[in-house]
């Protein structure tokens, strides 16, 4: 089972990335997804998660209202649209899977599945 994330780089505050995680070795279509992130010298923080169906969705207070999260079923991937970024943005940025729970969880040692990460740099 592998997730591979994407679509990280530096852009300048203000503007917009998008980042994707695509899974490979097994079908996630039944399962939770979700977005963390690490900045420099912190812990690993929630950001924005989704249920199997899409219907279900929690972003972290900071993000809410610029972030969007969304996954494709059928292509066994899920993207993070990231618009007005700000300078505190800037974090390597995870995808993972739950497999276990019904409910969303913003609990990272929760997840099952851990993508590689992909660095997003936002500068002022």
């Amino acid at each position: 089972v592998q997730l591979q994330a994407s679509g990280g780089g530096l852009v300048q505050a203000g503007g917009s990335l998008r980042l994707s995680c695509a899974a490979s070795g097994r079908s996630f279509s039944r399962d939770n997804m979700g977005w963390f992130r690490q900045a420099p010298g912190k812990e690993r923080e929630f950001v924005a998660a989704i249920n199997w169906g899409g219907g279900n969705i929690l972003y972290t207070d900071s993000v809410e209202g610029r972030f969007t999260i969304s996954r494709d079923n059928a292509k066994n991937t899920m993207s993070l649209q990231m618009d007005n970024l700000e300078p505190e943005d800037t974090a390597t940025y995870y995808c993972a899977v739950e497999v276990h729970l019904i409910r969303l969880t913003t609990t990272r040692g929760e997840y099952d599945f851990w993508g590689q990460g992909t660095l997003v740099t936002v500068s002022s």
